[in-house]
């Protein structure tokens, strides 16, 4: 699935809702709440605050998910082409980066 078909498909899920879309700001703290979640899975897996005796194991992939999910949502909610601001910003990387690292030979 390509970006534009993620957001058509996000799209199409939400608006089968009469609240669809939060407002921004809304949908900040749950980009901010999810990122948080994704941070504890990070922590526990590979840094030093182990899980508690009988906590269920996190899922790495599905936290990524959720924000990818809220970053959607924000970009459909305000008629961004998520697919066009990526190819701009690569641009941007490949432009202003591209001497920054050591590349590999």
């Amino acid at each position: 699935m390509n970006l534009k078909e993620m957001q058509q498909d996000v799209d199409e899920w939400i608006n089968q809702f009469e609240e669809g879309y939060w407002h921004p700001l809304s949908m900040l703290a749950c980009l901010t709440e999810e990122v948080g979640e994704l941070a504890r899975e990070v922590n526990h897996n590979f840094g030093e605050k182990p899980k508690k005796p009988g906590e269920p194991p996190g899922d790495l992939a599905l936290e990524l998910a959720d924000i990818l999910f809220i970053i959607t949502c924000y970009a459909n909610s305000l008629n961004i082409d998520l697919e066009d601001s990526f190819l701009l910003m690569m641009k941007k990387y490949r432009q202003r980066d591209s001497n920054r690292w050591t590349k590999k030979e």
